[in-house]
């Protein structure tokens, strides 16, 4: 049985047909920049959310880009981000001209260390932002990180890149800070058919200033600049499809969730995995699902020589990276996250990953274990 990471194909029918409908009607008017489609899921993606705003654009770093700009994060100031993220999240920081600082993940699962983010806010008055990874579709406790954001008056942008439709007690990404960003990569639990981002706020300065610098800054007037901005716009035909894809979301989600119970159900006591941990207020999406174990890498290989393809979410902290050597970080500075670098690997999930799919990699995990106790 071959078992990829992912499956992004789409295979309901009345599902595609639609977005070749749509896709068909748009070309046929020439309607690829703006306009109706693009208001239209704006405003339904805001509403997904629970927020009052929503302003697209062409993918999660310039969503993360824009909301720092946004909020006036630049030159002197400094951002906490986790250093157990994608390279977007700290790459924003350093293209709108502010400084990384980096803070270390939780013991048990790998979202950010407020206590860690607490003990920087004390010490350096020159901290304006932290921005929280709602890591593998898990918010972290974004009214805990609120208190202390409010403390010290800094801003909190959530980079919500793989929790589309995640909250925590009831809380959305955006509805206690000053801006949430998603990255709508194919893969994500909302996927467009290329890159695709979106910030959503309920500032309505934010949103307005956002809608301004992803377009030059302009809003209205073609050739009226009010002030420097970029070009990220949201292609109207990526808005479309997303709006299309956003019906099926909510179910989609509930799948996932659906197919993490069977497979905690049947890795439960197996050898020494550490299984994703749900908190009692959390809605977790799981974009990906992810164990942890001390024979990480010879779990992977095994898998991989029996048909079952994995990923790791990320093999190597941003404080390690050459593009962040000038921080002058080492080994031992962020234990947490550099050892669960070395032990976490994401098994197969998508809504459609079938029970037979899920019970053979299970089986097969077994069959490691089993060997190795030998």
């Amino acid at each position: 049985m071959q078992i990829p990471l992912m499956d992004i194909t789409i295979k309901d029918n009345n599902l595609l047909s639609q977005i070749k409908e749509k896709i068909n009607e748009l070309i046929l008017n020439s309607n690829f920049i703006g306009g109706k489609e693009l208001e239209n899921f704006e405003e339904n993606y805001a509403n997904f959310t629970k927020n009052k705003f929503c302003v697209g654009c062409a993918n999660g770093t310039d969503a993360i880009i824009l909301a720092l700009k946004a909020s006036k994060i630049g030159n002197n100031d400094k951002v906490i981000v986790p250093t157990n993220t994608f390279i977007a999240t700290a790459e924003a920081v350093l293209a709108v001209g502010a400084q990384v600082v980096f803070v270390d993940c939780n013991k048990d699962n790998q979202l950010i260390n407020i206590e860690q983010v607490e003990y920087l806010l004390n010490s350096d008055n020159k901290i304006k932002a932290v921005i929280p990874v709602h890591l593998y579709g898990q918010m972290t406790d974004i009214e805990k990180l609120n208190e202390i954001a409010k403390k010290f008056d800094i801003s909190i942008i959530e980079d919500a890149s793989q929790a589309h439709g995640a909250s925590f007690n009831n809380i959305t990404p955006g509805q206690l800070s000053k801006a949430a960003t998603f990255s709508f990569y194919p893969g994500k639990n909302l996927g467009a058919f290329g890159d695709a981002g979106a910030v959503v706020t309920n500032d309505f300065n934010i949103a307005m200033t956002i809608k301004s610098l992803r377009n030059h800054g302009r809003i209205d007037k073609k050739y009226d600049h009010e002030i420097a901005g970029f070009n990220m716009r949201l292609d109207t035909i990526q808005a479309a499809i997303l709006n299309i894809k956003l019906s099926y979301l909510k179910t989609e989600n509930q799948l996932r969730r659906d197919k993490v119970n069977i497979y905690n159900n049947l890795l439960k006591n197996v050898g020494d995995l550490i299984l994703p941990q749900s908190r009692n207020l959390n809605e977790d999406v799981y974009y990906v699902y992810t164990i942890r174990t001390k024979f990480r890498d010879q779990l992977q290989k095994y898998l991989n020589d029996n048909g079952i393809q994995t990923g790791i979410y990320y093999p190597k902290p941003l404080h390690l990276q050459k593009a962040f050597e000038f921080l002058n970080h080492k080994k031992g500075d962020f234990p947490y996250s550099e050892l669960q670098s070395e032990q976490i690997l994401s098994l197969p999930l998508w809504p459609y990953i079938t029970e037979e799919q899920i019970t053979y990699i299970c089986k097969t995990i077994k069959e490691f274990f089993n060997r190795c106790a030998e």
